[in-house]
C-alpha cells in the first residue's frame, strides 16, 4: 500500500535537517502540509523543498525544552496549517559525550529535558489539536535497546524512557483511535548527530557490524516516519520500529 497522506497536516519538530528534515519532506511528497520547528538550523531550504512540492509549509523557531515555548509553537503551527493530524517528535541530540562519574546535574537535565521532556511538552500541547485517529511517531534511537556509545548513558535512558511513554499514551489514547508509535534509528551517516560526537573510525566499525552492510540514510527513517503516519498504519500502536540495517535486535 502506497502512503497517502494528501489532506493531512502535519508538525514535525527539529524538522530543519538530518532525519527531521527528511522526515517533513518526505510526509510532503506523500501529500501531507508540514510545519516544522527549529532552534538555530536554518529551515529555508525544508521549507523550499516541501514548497516545491506544492504542499504548504511554515517553520516556527522553538526550544522544546522549555514548555511555554512549546505551548506557543504548537499553536502556531497549527494555525499556520488551519488543523493538526500528525505530530513527529524529532527534537533529541546527544549533547556530549561523558562517563558517569563525570555527568553533572546540569548535563544530566539538559539531556532529559532535550529528548524526554520535550516529547512530553510537545504532545501534551497538542493532543487538544488531535482528531480522533492522528497520528503520533517519535523518534527513538537504538540507543534504548542496546544502552548506546561511550558516555551516552544520559541519552540511551532518555530514549529508552521516550519508549516507555510511547507505550503509555498508545492505551492511554487508544479509545480516541489515536496511534502512537516510535522509530528508533540505528547508525545513520551524513547526520549532524554523528559529524558532532562520533569519531570517523567508530562511525566505519557501525557500518562493518551492520548486516546490510551500510550506514542508514535520513530517507530510510523518513519511509518508517510516513508509514507509521498513514492509514496502512491504523491498527500499529504502541510499537517501536527499529531501522538499523539488522544491526541490532529486541
Amino acid at each position: 500500500m502506497t502512503a497517502d497522506l494528501a489532506g493531512r497536516r502535519a508538525l514535525v519538530t527539529g524538522g530543519a535537517g538530518g532525519i527531521g528534515g527528511a522526515v517533513a519532506v518526505a510526509l510532503a511528497r506523500a501529500g501531507a502540509d508540514v510545519a516544522l520547528t527549529y532552534l538555530s538550523h536554518d529551515p529555508a531550504p525544508v521549507v523550499a523543498q516541501i514548497e516545491a512540492l506544492g504542499r504548504r509549509a511554515s517553520a516556527h523557531q522553538l526550544d522544546a525544552r522549555h514548555s511555554w515555548d512549546v505551548d506557543a509553537a504548537v499553536a502556531a503551527a497549527a494555525d499556520a496549517l488551519g488543523g493538526l493530524d500528525v505530530l513527529v517528535n524529532n527534537v533529541g541530540g546527544l549533547v556530549d559525550r561523558r562517563p558517569v562519574a563525570r555527568t553533572d546535574d546540569a548535563h544530566w537535565h539538559h539531556v532529559m529535558d532535550l529528548n524526554l521532556s520535550s516529547v512530553f511538552y510537545v504532545t501534551r500541547a497538542a493532543l487538544g489539536l488531535l482528531p480522533d485517529g492522528g497520528r503520533i511517531v517519535t523518534i527513538s534511537s537504538q540507543a534504548a535497546a542496546s544502552g548506546g556509545g561511550s558516555g551516552g548513558v544520559p541519552y540511551a535512558t532518555a530514549k529508552a524512557a521516550v519508549e516507555g511513554f510511547t507505550r503509555g499514551l498508545a492505551r492511554e489514547l487508544g479509545p480516541r483511535r489515536i496511534t502512537v508509535n516510535a522509530v528508533a534509528p540505528g547508525f545513520v551517516g551524513g547526520t549532524p548527530f554523528h559529524a558532532a560526537h562520533t569519531p570517523e573510525p567508530a562511525q566505519r566499525a557501525a557500518v562493518a557490524a551492520t548486516p546490510l552492510g551500510r550506514a542508514g540514510e535520513p530517507e530510510d527513517v523518513a519511509a518508517a516516519v510516513v508509514h507509521l503516519a498513514s492509514d496502512g498504519a491504523a491498527f500499529v500502536t504502541g510499537v517501536v520500529l527499529d531501522v538499523n540495517g539488522g544491526a541490532w535486535f529486541r
